[in-house]
């Protein structure tokens, strides 16, 4: 499925395959607690978000250095890019990496080596979004904000992202305010476990642009209709909500039926390497499952880029668009 498309949902700490998990974990003396590859590959299966975030938080112990995060994004770009990917917008997650001891500017540069480079090496541009981790204080997000000023240049946006249920978004609304203070875009999970509510508060007190999921808006018709009518995009993913249990099988995805809503929906991977593919697998997989057409894919695609945040850079906008117009299915 190589029809040109922007990755908005993608956290780049989810594309350790465990061959890469196995390499980093030789090369800084880490013991992983499976016999090889496959054992690793047969622990990803989960009961639901958080049996999957003890096993993601778990491996990124193999992750030390500048180099292995820059290896990191470079093997997720060069798989993106064979699947149509011409943009990224990458999220990542500083806190589970500050709080085993790397500093964030190891965190930041290694991932800014490895974009730096993407245009010229994989014909990607790209944005990187600093993620909170919605389970740790709303000082801790903070504090992460005050660590990540050096770096600024280098970060996009703001996200919010791990366990949802019982962690509003209004418990970050100070983190927030300062990232909108320092000039930094706004997105925020809400809505993949956690009520239609959480979607709201994302909106109404974090003043998010996008939401990341959004599967949950559909139990609200009012929540639909202002979703439609103020055109916020929805960066949905749905191998994810089937391997996380959100939803029992693909078949029964609510993506046709938000797509009919008029919603701005776009599809990306979320964890690839846990959920079972990249974005143009997710494409091809809701293709079959969903019957959706050429057209209605193109449609996603077009979203993409209409959602990505490329308003410094219209007239590249325009170019990935043309490219969608232009694609020609086999």
């Amino acid at each position: 499925m190589h029809l040109p498309k922007a990755e908005l949902h993608l956290h780049i700490e989810g594309t350790l395959e465990p061959e890469l998990a196995f390499a980093l974990a030789a090369r800084n003396g880490v013991d992983l607690p499976y016999a090889d590859t496959e054992a690793l590959r047969r622990a990803y299966l989960f009961e639901d978000l958080q049996s999957f975030l003890d096993l993601y938080y778990a491996l990124m112990a193999v992750l030390r250095t500048e180099e292995d995060f820059a290896e990191l994004a470079d093997a997720y770009l060069a798989r993106a890019a064979a699947q149509g990917v011409r943009h990224a917008e990458i999220f990542f997650d500083p806190q589970a990496h500050t709080d085993r001891g790397v500093p964030i500017g190891t965190v930041i540069e290694g991932l800014g080596r490895a974009l730096d480079r993407s245009e010229e090496t994989h014909g990607i541009s790209t944005q990187l979004i600093m993620c909170f981790l919605r389970d740790k204080s709303a000082e801790s997000a903070l504090e992460t904000l005050e660590a990540a000023k050096p770096y600024i240049r280098r970060i996009s946006a703001v996200g919010l992202d791990s366990a949802e249920v019982g962690n509003p978004p209004a418990k970050f609304r100070e983190v927030y305010a300062a990232a909108t203070a320092l000039g930094l875009r706004k997105v925020a999970h809400a809505g993949e476990e956690g009520p239609p509510e959480y979607i709201r508060e994302a909106l109404d007190v974090l003043g998010v642009e996008r939401i990341d999921h959004g599967l949950r808006c559909m139990e609200d018709g009012e929540l639909v209709d202002r979703l439609v009518s103020e055109r916020i995009p929805l960066t949905l993913c749905p191998l994810s909500n089937v391997r996380l249990r959100a939803v029992d099988i693909l078949e029964e995805h609510p993506l046709r039926a938000m797509m009919d809503a008029g919603l701005l929906c776009t599809v990306n991977s979320d964890d690839p390497a846990y959920f079972g593919g990249y974005v143009g697998d997710t494409f091809h997989a809701v293709h079959e499952a969903l019957g959706l057409d050429r057209e209605q894919l193109r449609a996603l695609a077009r979203n993409s880029f209409e959602a990505a945040f490329l308003d410094h850079d219209e007239e590249r906008r325009a170019r990935y668009l043309s490219e969608v117009e232009a694609y020609a299915f086999d």
